[in-house]
């Protein structure tokens, strides 16, 4: 990511530096926090939005627009409705999206764990029987995708994430040299947790990319789609059509999901691809379960009957969660910016804001954070392995808060920011 260039406060204003940071340590103090930032979980205002999905699709109404039996077994690829909406959104053909249970990140475990089992359709074996595989990880990055590849003994590769999305100089010389390199982690709109969205040329350079390994896989984790923090509804280029064009239809695995649009824990997940690749899934995922939650799928269809509904319900997210981030930007600029002992994101859309401290400090920060109330995702999280080589960024989640709330924590970590930096100077003198 791009941050900007901090200050080296002078000695005179590492004084005043310090003075300050125990000003604001003490006030923080007095409020006696105990509030959690490690995750980026919807509100209950936000769950609310959807609490109609509780009565939804109600008593005798359990048929498809097909006239499906929703209470029955059957039916992998997902409700034919439900299929068109998320094709839409995602711009997929629907004979090739699946409609599935409620997590998409379950859906990439499943293509990750078929993988290195059986291989994938253009696989000449399975990955577990490859000498070694690699996973290529922009980074900052979404630490679940990196827990993930760690299980399963898999190399990770990090590159570097800018603004307009990962370095495709490196990506480009790492796959057309590297056998090995099998696949890579995108969160390519609103990326957790940088808020990075992918500009058309890195899509295009992913789609067209020589890669050595014949099976290269992009898992594309399109997370935020509609979760908009400003009216600009921004769209990306699309990868599925784009590889499809380039002659590589296998390369894009496309998820989404409906987890922070109607229920975290009971929503529905997306997957979209090419022919072959949803055949190979569906054959695969055909031996584990005999169908997914109809019924689930046919509620969300009555309340999300189309993209307009969905836009109009994300508009809502919106009012809620958006004065969260302006909240939080208010404070750190108050606290951080003069002199600059920090920088940090300002997205556009989806549920994080990173902060990036000197080098040295994000542990501490982290550390300082939690003594005053306030608990915040391990400096690391973001990178392979929890490792920041200059352990320098935190990810910050205010949504799952109040907005009172949410400038607290804010000034939680503002004070902890300002201590680590006080110390590390006090170190170097």
């Amino acid at each position: 990511m791009n941050e900007q260039a901090l200050d080296k406060p002078s000695s005179q204003e590492l004084a005043a530096l310090q003075q300050r940071a125990r000003a604001l340590q003490a006030s923080v103090k007095r409020r006696k926090l105990a509030l959690n930032m490690a995750r980026g979980k919807p509100a209950a205002a936000q769950l609310d939005l959807a609490e109609a999905l509780l009565e939804l699709p109600g008593r005798g109404h359990h048929l498809a627009a097909d006239g499906t039996d929703c209470r029955n077994y059957g039916g992998n690829q997902g409700l034919p409705e439900l299929r068109a909406l998320f094709a839409e959104l995602i711009g997929a053909a629907v004979d090739n999206t699946v409609a599935a249970g409620n997590s998409s990140l379950a859906l990439m475990y499943d293509h990750l764990v078929f993988s290195l089992l059986k291989g994938s359709p253009d696989s000449l074996k399975p990955w577990s029987q490859e000498a070694q595989v690699k996973f290529l990880c922009p980074v900052p990055g979404y630490d679940y995708h990196f827990n993930m590849t760690e299980e399963y003994g898999i190399e990770m590769i990090p590159v570097a994430l800018g603004d307009d999305g990962p370095d495709m100089d490196q990506i480009e010389a790492l796959v057309a040299e590297d056998p090995a390199i099998k696949g890579m982690w995108c969160v390519p709109k609103y990326s957790n947790p940088t808020g990075a969205v992918y500009s058309d040329e890195v899509v295009e350079r992913l789609a067209w990319m020589k890669t050595a390994a014949p099976d290269f896989r992009i898992f594309w984790d399109n997370a935020y789609f509609a979760h908009h923090l400003t009216p600009e509804r921004i769209e990306i280029a699309n990868l599925l059509a784009a590889c499809a064009r380039h002659g590589h239809p296998n390369r894009a695995l496309v998820f989404a999901s409906t987890s922070k649009i109607t229920f975290a824990g009971a929503g529905v997940a997306a997957f979209a691809s090419s022919a072959a690749n949803v055949q190979w899934f569906l054959q695969a995922a055909g031996k584990r379960s005999i169908g997914p939650d109809k019924i689930n799928q046919l509620r969300h269809h009555a309340l999300l009957p189309n993209a307009a509904a969905l836009h109009a319900l994300m508009d809502e997210h919106r009012h809620i969660i958006a004065p969260k981030f302006v909240a939080v930007d208010r404070v750190l600029h108050k606290h951080l910016a003069a002199p600059r002992v920090a920088t940090w994101t300002t997205p556009r859309g989806g549920y994080f804001i990173s902060l990036f401290t000197p080098e040295g400090c994000a542990r501490r920060v982290v550390e300082l954070a939690s003594e005053l109330g306030v608990t915040l995702t391990p400096a690391g999280a973001a990178f392979p392995y929890g490792h920041d080589p200059q352990d320098h960024h935190i990810r910050i989640a205010p949504t799952a808060l109040t907005l009172a709330e949410a400038e607290q924590a804010a000034e939680g970590i503002a004070a902890a920011v300002l201590l680590a930096v006080a110390e590390q100077g006090e170190a170097g003198n």
